[in-house]
């Protein structure tokens, strides 16, 4: 059984590997390679007063990539330049050929954000017309780069930055921190934190190293946080202040709707927002944005459970016109619901676009790629990726997909460091949430630890939510009561029936009184 420093010690040694822990000791923009190639030539462009564009992506870490180079030229003063994100329905992803010719004619420079990396046909018109282009990525290289200016990509080969998972707002941030070396700057590159945080754990990043701290500081500069779109939803919402769930659970899938829905300058305005009226009037557009996303999200999720095969290792469905903005959503929990990974495609105008999520250890993008020639692109990165094939190909993709997994130990690829072990309800109580508080955030590479109580008696159940489909339950273990939250749950139980569940611990706040929680993810 688990004592609260049992607890305390496993926790700590998850992070003992960890060589950045302070912002003074993480990588210097100089272990990008290209970067300080790339800034040269953007100072270069702002004191010709040449025109630039930034091409960003519909995600949250597109967005927030975007905002922190465009915050960045404003502070600067720089007057010639032009933000374009691509709208998920009529641009597709990433720079393309349509967008360059959609850009002004007197474009002289392209700097990507969040993406580019897979872009060779567009790097090719940059060329012919005589475009400088910079590409800054963090997605996996194809075989054959694209030919830029510039890439700045710490998955290159040849890059010297350290083997850490970092996003694309957190290369933004490094060309920033070139950017402030040669223009010889005075410029306070922490005020950028708040973006990094959401960046990180909305793009599924490691929270371990330079991340764990980048986002432990974002979240403190988050609660501090005069702009304006981060007030709003303070106040709308009604928090206090914001916890590291907050951002999974809130901030993040805002900030994603408009670009999942509709288009995603409405958030890289809202983040820009320079008051809070301009911030609300933003924000109302993305709640429906986002209750239209929850609606399709749920309507397609009923819509996939039916082609799913208990069997398969990887959960594989798709369908007509399915919405591609919740295509992702629905992956996510399908691979939560089944405890595989998983991918969901839709289909449209002879083409299937999927997106795929991984479980526990399990590297999606390698899997994907093993099987590329059935595909027509894909990228991404080992939680989260996207791929497109020809509808033809989706039943034997399904097959070599599922036949490969037959060749791993799906077991121990799936299995995660999350179940710390079984513990006494003794041990759960205000000092264990304040323990559970300080190792976070959780997500990947450090999941919110996971424990086991058998033999607990049900002392009361009742079914909750709008529609009905959440369990509350008051459990008695030893002499103790546990209040306990199933959420979408899978088993009803029975007033006097004993079971065994695994669950986490989470903090309930009531009238000003915290109390310990437990969040069930199973009963067994």
């Amino acid at each position: 059984m688990l004592t609260k420093e049992d607890i305390r010690n496993l926790l700590a040694r998850r992070f003992c590997n960890d060589i950045h822990k302070k912002l003074s000791e993480i990588p210097t923009p100089s272990a990008l390679k290209d970067i300080y190639k790339g800034a040269n030539r953007i100072k270069e462009a702002i004191e010709r007063n040449e025109h630039i564009a930034i091409v960003g992506d519909y995600d949250v870490d597109g967005v927030v990539s975007s905002v922190i180079l465009a915050e960045f030229f404003d502070d600067l003063g720089v007057k010639n330049y032009l933000v374009k994100i691509p709208n998920r329905f009529k641009d597709g992803y990433g720079l393309n050929p349509e967008i360059i010719d959609e850009l002004a004619s007197d474009v002289s420079l392209i700097i990507t954000v969040d993406n580019g990396i897979s872009a060779n046909e567009a790097a090719s018109i940059c060329k012919e017309k005589g475009i400088d282009l910079i590409i800054t990525d963090h997605h996996m290289p194809p075989a054959i780069l694209p030919e830029a200016y510039a890439i700045i990509n710490p998955k290159q080969e040849d890059c010297n930055f350290p083997n850490i998972e970092i996003c694309g707002a957190e290369v933004a941030w490094y060309l920033v921190g070139a950017l402030k070396d040669v223009c010889k700057l005075n410029y306070d590159m922490s005020k950028f934190l708040e973006l990094l945080a959401i960046a990180i754990i909305a793009d599924m990043m490691e929270l371990r190293d330079m991340n764990r701290m980048l986002v432990r500081m974002g979240i403190c500069k988050l609660n501090a946080s005069k702009r304006s779109a981060f007030c709003v939803i303070k106040e709308f919402y009604g928090k206090d202040k914001f916890e590291c769930d907050d951002i999974s659970f809130l901030i993040a899938p805002l900030i994603n709707s408009a670009g999942r829905m509709d288009d995603a300058m409405n958030s890289f305005n809202f983040l820009r927002a320079k008051s809070i009226e301009e911030a609300y009037n933003y924000l109302d557009t993305i709640i429906e944005f986002n209750n239209s996303r929850k609606e399709e999200e749920r309507q397609l999720f009923e819509c996939s459970l039916k082609d799913v095969k208990e069997d398969d290792e990887v959960i594989i469905t798709w369908g007509e016109q399915w919405h591609e903005g919740v295509i992702g959503i629905v992956a996510s929990r399908l691979a939560k619901h089944f405890a595989k990974p998983a991918i969901v495609f839709s289909i449209d105008k002879g083409r299937a676009k999927g997106s795929a999520r991984s479980v526990g250890k399990l590297d999606i993008l390698s899997l994907i790629a093993s099987h590329e020639d059935l595909l027509t692109s894909y990228g991404g990165h080992k939680g989260a990726a996207g791929l497109t094939l020809a509808p033809e190909n989706l039943e034997k993709f399904k097959e070599a997909i599922n036949k490969s997994c037959s060749c791993l130990n799906m077991q121990e690829c799936k299995s995660s460091d999350e179940l710390l072990g079984d513990i006494m309800p003794s041990e759960i109580d205000f000092e264990l949430l304040e323990i559970l508080e300080f190792y976070e955030p959780y997500g990947q590479k450090n999941p919110r630890p996971v424990f086991k109580i058998e033999n607990a008696v049900v002392k009361n159940e009742r079914l909750i939510g709008r529609d009905q489909n959440h369990l509350k339950l008051i459990l008695q273990k030893d002499n103790k009561t546990l209040e306990a939250l199933f959420f979408n749950f899978t088993r009803h139980v029975r007033v006097g029936e004993m079971i065994d569940i695994i669950f986490c611990v989470s903090k309930n706040s009531f009238r000003g009184l915290v109390t310990p929680q437990l969040l069930i993810r199973e009963i067994l």
